[in-house]
């Protein structure tokens, strides 16, 4: 028999994130986004949540070595071309995220701070908090918070555009590489977001506010995909671009739609893709 010759990898994403039984956020809608996006996602579950389109009801941690043998597992078999970390709710899950980046050597790493839930419940450990400033900010390519989040990171409330380019320079004086600061918390018909990196070169972005009760893992969807174009060769700046449209696609998709009682989720799969072939090198 002829021996198989492999020719071609997927763009390979790895979610290190929280998981949502309802579907809607955390693993789950990474999953749905990577697959929308054409690339192969893989998972290491930090926490389990019960939790619906009405709100969070309970969290229980993963063991930090259970952690890191599926992060382990993942990279030294399947291999990682970026990766996407969400809901890190304690400082030893911090430390183990951390030290996994630096043995792995992972780029392309995009760090969504999820702090707090759209319904409002507290996701973190507030002793994670500091850990997560010191040890994670300078490991990772960028990070996404919004307003809420930001505000925990940098003390004090946001309410104004000029709030928001002041709190992104105090993320990179305490480290991070690149901030996209979302503000889609302010009020009016315009949702405005702000990439800055360390050349200090602010990128304001603004599109018109999509009516829909149907957000829940909005913030999830937004970071997995730009993992997913920073994964199929995109720069950071086009990564968020083109994140930000998936999002908005999504949104409108499914705005219509009714799933659960609370908030729901976007449709992830209003366009998707077949998977992508990457050469083997």
């Amino acid at each position: 028999m002829t021996p198989t010759v492999f020719r071609y990898t997927y763009p390979r994403v790895l979610s290190i994130a929280g998981s949502d039984s309802g579907g809607g956020a955390g693993i789950q809608a990474d999953l749905k986004t990577f697959s929308a996006l054409g690339c192969f996602g893989m998972t290491a579950i930090t926490a389990i949540t019960a939790q619906n389109t009405c709100g969070v009801r309970a969290i229980h941690g993963v063991p930090p070595p259970i952690l890191k043998d599926q992060i382990d597992a993942v990279v030294e078999d399947i291999g990682v071309d970026a990766v996407k970390i969400g809901m890190l709710h304690s400082p030893e899950i911090v430390r183990t995220v951390a030290q996994a980046l630096v043995s792995h050597r992972l780029t392309n790493v995009v760090f969504d701070p999820v702090m707090v839930a759209t319904s409002g419940a507290v996701l973190i450990d507030t002793q994670a908090i500091d850990v997560l400033v010191r040890e994670l900010f300078p490991l990772v390519a960028v990070i996404t918070p919004n307003l809420d989040e930001a505000s925990l990171l940098v003390g004090r409330a946001l309410g104004s555009a000029e709030d928001m380019e002041w709190a992104a320079k105090v993320l990179l004086n305490k480290g991070a590489r690149a901030v996209l600061l979302k503000g889609g918390h302010l009020p009016g018909e315009t949702v405005i977001d702000l990439l800055m990196s360390q050349d200090g070169e602010a990128r304001w972005m603004q599109a018109p506010r999509i009516q829909s009760s149907n957000t829940h893992g909005t913030g999830c969807t937004l970071s997995s995909a730009m993992a997913a174009h920073l994964a199929l060769g995109a720069s950071l700046p086009e990564a968020v671009v083109l994140a930000r449209t998936y999002v908005r696609q999504a949104l409108q998709a499914g705005w219509e739609v009714r799933t659960g009682k609370g908030g729901g989720p976007l449709n992830h799969g209003h366009a998707p893709v077949p998977m992508q072939l990457k050469p083997l090198n």
